[in-house]
């Protein structure tokens, strides 16, 4: 199922993400450092949310409290938990 979040505290303006299951796929950042973005997009492709969680939750960057990245893992696990 395709699944779009709406990021707080970021340069991306919102991320899109497919979930089958507990497994994220096809995951892209409207917005932000666009290469990066793209990096961490290739390197999740097929992990479960919790794997994504455990690499990714709680990364800030600079002084934001929080990260692209930080907010995929939040993402993902609203959509698995049905709050998005």
């Amino acid at each position: 199922m395709k699944h779009t979040y709406k990021t707080n505290g970021v340069c991306s303006r919102m991320i899109s993400f497919d979930l089958d299951g507990d497994v994220v796929s096809d995951v892209s950042f409207l917005g932000g450092c666009d290469g990066n973005l793209k990096a961490i997009s290739k390197l999740v492709d097929g992990m479960t949310v919790g794997r994504i969680e455990e690499l990714l939750k709680g990364n800030q960057c600079g002084f934001k409290g929080t990260s692209c990245a930080d907010q995929l893992a939040i993402a993902v696990r609203r959509a698995y938990d049905g709050i998005i």
